[in-house]
């Protein structure tokens, strides 16, 4: 029997712990008929993950769901569903909110939520609770989550820095929550004394997720964000390389944020030599790019933490038939047409770097030193593709 009203489904994820059940209670607080569930899964040691439901009053029921190949994070998927239809069911509650674990990151869980979505229920919102104090040690930390004790599966190789990261540049809405001067007076956050939010620590989180509405974590608005509807192909478009919205020009209390374009492609080898520079330059940089060794290939540019992550992310629409355009999604035809060069097509580099206290000056001439000099550039495609390999290594990995 379909209920009468589909339940309402709302993520509240993020590293920031304290954040993050502020402002799930202030959700079971403020929206009527409202449950929270949560998958604790720092028990996966144990071979189970607990499950516990609770309203504004306590508990409702707790439970166990068995480690699923290993990985919490899977044991997640496929416990979550079942309860949360068995929620929708009963029809006696109108949201429920779905508090993820530290590391788990959203864009999975939003993902399997709207594919179960129907007329019992639906995904409204994604949200992820930050304090803004704890923007800059958490980019900062590239601590692997075994290290902090955050790690989802016993093969989780990703960074604290790395997770935070997607945390925040995923959702459509950010839940700010403050710590009083007092506890921050009393707090660390990753070995590091944390002092309370200023404005470079907010400016910080503008430019890092400028899309996204922040929102105080006791406010009325934080119910309705809830609520509003959550589209995960537009937010899975925001995020792909060859379209990914990324910060624009900034430079606000003491925060910069340096967008490069250049249409020249990389030297590999003078690129590859520079890599920790340009990586360790920001608290935080993203992009696309290409090489002149591999004009095909549109790469990822992901960094954090001192960590970069270099990936393939297909082919550019440039070094495709014609007829690919048509198969291709329209953000991605959108994306390419606006970058359009009528000597290499799609082809360009776009990365951003956001941090306090950047070099920009510095960071550009590093970067226009990777390109392309005149007499190589004069050389063409087939003399750039002789070019000795400098990221098989990142790109070819033998497995």
């Amino acid at each position: 029997m379909t209920a009468p009203h589909p339940l309402s489904v709302a993520l509240v994820g993020g590293l920031h712990a304290d954040a993050r059940r502020a402002a799930v209670e202030h959700l079971l607080g403020t929206v009527p008929g409202s449950v929270a569930l949560h998958h604790d899964l720092a028990t996966a040691a144990t071979g189970t993950v607990r499950r516990t439901v609770r309203d504004r009053t306590g508990v409702l029921d707790e439970g166990e769901a068995p480690l699923a190949n290993d990985c919490a994070c899977c044991a997640l998927r496929e416990d979550l569903m079942p309860e949360l239809e068995r929620l929708a069911a009963a029809g006696t509650c109108r949201l429920a909110v779905v508090e993820l674990w530290d590391s788990v990151e959203p864009k999975a869980m939003a993902e399997v939520v709207a594919a179960h979505a129907g007329e019992d229920l639906r995904l409204t919102g994604v949200i992820t609770a930050v304090d803004p104090a704890l923007v800059l040690p958490a980019l900062g930390c590239g601590d692997d989550l075994a290290e902090a004790g955050l790690a989802a599966a016993a093969g989780d190789q990703r960074t604290v820095a790395d997770t935070f990261a997607r945390q925040l540049e995923y959702p459509t809405v950010l839940a700010l929550a403050e710590t009083t001067a007092e506890e921050d007076d009393r707090r660390t956050a990753f070995g590091e004394p944390v002092a309370p939010a200023d404005a470079a620590d907010h400016a910080l989180l503008a430019q890092l997720a400028p899309t996204a509405r922040r929102i105080p974590a006791d406010s009325v608005e934080l119910a309705a964000a809830a609520v509003a509807g959550f589209d995960v192909e537009a937010a899975a478009a925001r995020q792909h390389p060859a379209c990914a919205l990324l910060p624009q020009e900034a430079d606000t209390d003491g925060v910069t944020t340096l967008v490069w374009r250049a249409r020249r492609p990389f030297h590999p080898g003078r690129l590859y030599a520079a890599l920790e520079d340009l990586c360790c330059a920001a608290a935080r940089s993203r992009g696309r790019f290409w090489l002149a060794d591999r004009p095909d290939t549109l790469l990822a540019w992901d960094a954090a933490g001192g960590a970069l992550c270099v990936e393939s992310a297909g082919p550019w629409l440039a070094a495709l038939p014609d007829a690919a355009w048509d198969m291709a999604p329209p953000d991605r035809r959108v994306a390419a047409s606006l970058d359009w060069d009528p000597e290499h097509g799609d082809r360009l580099q776009h990365l951003t770097f956001t941090s306090p206290g950047l070099d920009g000056a510095g960071l550009r001439e590093l970067l226009a030193s990777c390109l392309l000099t005149d007499a190589e550039y004069a050389g063409g495609p087939g003399a750039w593709r002789r070019l000795p390999a400098a990221f098989d290594a990142l790109l070819d990995p033998v497995s």
